[in-house]
């Protein structure tokens, strides 16, 4: 007895707008396993959907999701900015973003192994990659929880293509609310300037030993005596570290203090104190790579 009907077949074909024959054929060999079958439809390059699938999706946006309890940061990707600029688009990663917020998915796997709107997470996505016209993936996703004395702030640069979201502990709540606008500053700071970590105790060992190599070559290179060094790679390895981590860059809205000390003058103000303690930033497409479209030849091949 077959395991699906009908609806379901309508149902696939929505998703996918693959043939209704294709569609009960998958259905018949996933035994009305609605995922499965379009994972059939797709292996067998079948529909829209399943073709928009294999489309290397590297645009679209960074959003956040900030309140009192916490901040939630996502990368959604489409192929194209064209459809991340899209009201569709654009409602679909509220969607999404909410979804994560509300349920605690705070990171990618989780989010996509999720339910939403009674449905897999999966079954979510093909459904809207039929309806917007490009493949979409959630790819990156991360949270800071807040409390009475951790304040959290973000910011998404306008155009979409970094986002950042930044977490501060203090002396007392009061505080806490103090400094929040200054986090925003702090978000609207680290998006400009891309540290790579947030203090020196987050960078593997490592990491600053072959920082201190390189150093030791440029300085050989420069002809700098061997027995001096030692000497001179401190200041290097300082240099480095004001360059790359977020509590020590000088601060982009005043030079004159590191972020470390804006976000303390700040708590200052109202008689407290504040320490950054976690920060997230992504930029859109980070680590994707996308291969270059000769347009002549796919033109070609398509009147081959």
């Amino acid at each position: 007895m077959a395991n699906f009907g009908p609806k379901d077949i309508k149902k696939l074909r929505q998703m996918t707008d693959a043939g209704m024959m294709d569609c009960k054929q998958a259905l018949a060999a996933t035994e009305g396993d609605m995922d499965a079958a379009v994972d059939w439809l797709r292996k067998k390059g079948l529909g829209a959907a399943a073709k928009k699938a294999g489309k290397v999706a590297a645009e679209g946006t960074i959003a956040v999701k900030i309140t009192e309890d916490k901040a939630v940061i996502g990368e959604i990707n489409s192929q194209t900015d064209f459809v991340a600029q899209n009201d569709k688009f654009k409602a679909f990663v509220a969607e999404v973003m909410a979804h994560a917020y509300d349920n605690n998915h705070h990171d990618a796997e989780a989010l996509n192994a999720s339910e939403i709107n009674g449905q897999p997470f999966a079954e979510f996505m093909s459904l809207n990659i039929a309806t917007i016209g490009e493949n979409m993936v959630a790819r990156r996703f991360a949270a800071i929880e807040a409390g009475d004395k951790i304040a959290v702030n973000g910011y998404v640069h306008a155009n979409g293509k970094v986002g950042v979201v930044v977490a501060a502990e203090c002396d007392s709540a009061e505080t806490a609310a103090a400094v929040k606008e200054a986090l925003k500053n702090i978000a609207m700071h680290a998006a400009a300037m891309r540290p790579q970590f947030l203090d020196e105790s987050k960078i593997d060992a490592a990491v600053i030993e072959k920082e201190k190599e390189i150093a030791k070559e440029q300085l050989i290179k420069e002809g700098k005596p061997e027995a001096i060094l030692e000497k001179i790679l401190p200041g290097k390895i300082k240099r480095f570290l004001q360059d790359n981590t977020l509590v020590d860059q000088k601060f982009v809205m005043d030079d004159k203090k590191s972020v470390s000390e804006y976000l303390s003058s700040v708590a200052k103000e109202v008689g407290g104190s504040a320490k950054l303690i976690d920060f997230v930033r992504l930029e859109l497409g980070e680590g994707i790579e996308v291969e270059e479209e000769d347009f002549a030849a796919e033109v070609a091949a398509q009147m081959a």
